[in-house]
């Protein structure tokens, strides 16, 4: 029994090793099927079948070579599998899923209500620490380098209004502080509020007081407003319909080098475009 088993190894390595050193050389088996059509046409002698089955014969060997070719590579696979090596697999790793960026959230203002700024402008944000002392009320829009006006903007509706205070100074201020006052007529409520000068010059709060909301800007210790037409607005809902603003006013406190001036007024319509 082992000397039958040691017979089959012995065969199949042989067969291993014919299979390995074998080339079947095409061009001779060619040549030599040439050489066998040409043989079966002597010289003198017609041939008797058309042209077109010895075209066909031609075909036909060269078919039964590429078969033969075929059956023998076949045989020797088919000998040799069994001790085929095993096919072998790689591991790639998994593509990393590429990183979402944060999801970035709404400003909103002080009330937490979406600010309806001006373009081009960046809203106030209310400070946490306790609102500014009122400034005296004055009826003088103008006083000094300084210019003054009141104004309800035009883009206010039924539901929301802005009110404007316009500053204009013509020489550089070392101190400043804006209070707009909006009395409570009905369902006023602080939407935001915004003004043209740097945001960060400037220290802004948001207090009821009264009976009116108000709103104060403070410029910062070593800041400065350079001269020029500036604008601080306050933006608020209020009750459905036309709201008086009769009753609202604004103050501001400017200091240059050694002189202090104060401005204010209501929001009644001004003449004049001033200095």
């Amino acid at each position: 029994m082992t000397t039958q088993r040691d017979g089959h190894d012995e065969l199949r390595a042989r067969l291993r090793e014919a299979a390995g050193a074998h080339q079947p050389d095409r061009a001779r088996i060619l040549a030599r099927i040439e050489r066998g059509m040409a043989g079966q046409e002597r010289p003198g002698h017609r041939a008797t079948r058309p042209p077109v089955r010895g075209w066909a014969r031609i075909a036909g060997a060269a078919a039964a070579v590429a078969g033969l070719l075929a059956a023998g590579g076949y045989a020797v696979a088919s000998v040799v599998g069994d001790h085929a090596p095993a096919p072998q697999t790689v591991a790639v790793s998994p593509t990393p899923a590429p990183s979402r960026p944060p999801a970035s959230s709404p400003s909103a203002s002080a009330s937490g209500t979406p600010e309806r700024d001006r373009p081009g402008s960046t809203p106030s944000r209310a400070a946490a620490s306790p609102p500014s002392a009122p400034l005296p009320a004055t009826d003088d829009t103008e006083a000094g380098p300084l210019w003054s006006d009141g104004s309800v903007d035009p883009h206010s509706n039924d539901f929301w209004a802005q009110s404007n205070v316009t500053l204009k100074t013509s020489t550089e201020l070392t101190a400043l502080t804006v209070q707009l006052r909006i009395a409570q007529t009905g369902g006023v409520s602080s939407t935001g509020a915004w003004r043209s000068l740097p945001e960060a010059d400037f220290t802004f709060t948001l207090a009821e007081r009264d009976g009116f909301l108000v709103y104060t800007w403070v410029l910062k210790e070593g800041r400065t407003v350079p001269r020029g037409e500036w604008v601080f607005a306050g933006q608020y809902d209020h009750a459905r319909g036309g709201r008086d603003a009769r009753e609202d006013d604004y103050a501001a406190r400017a200091t240059t080098t050694g002189d202090r001036y104060d401005v204010g007024g209501d929001f009644a319509a001004h003449g004049g475009s001033g200095g």
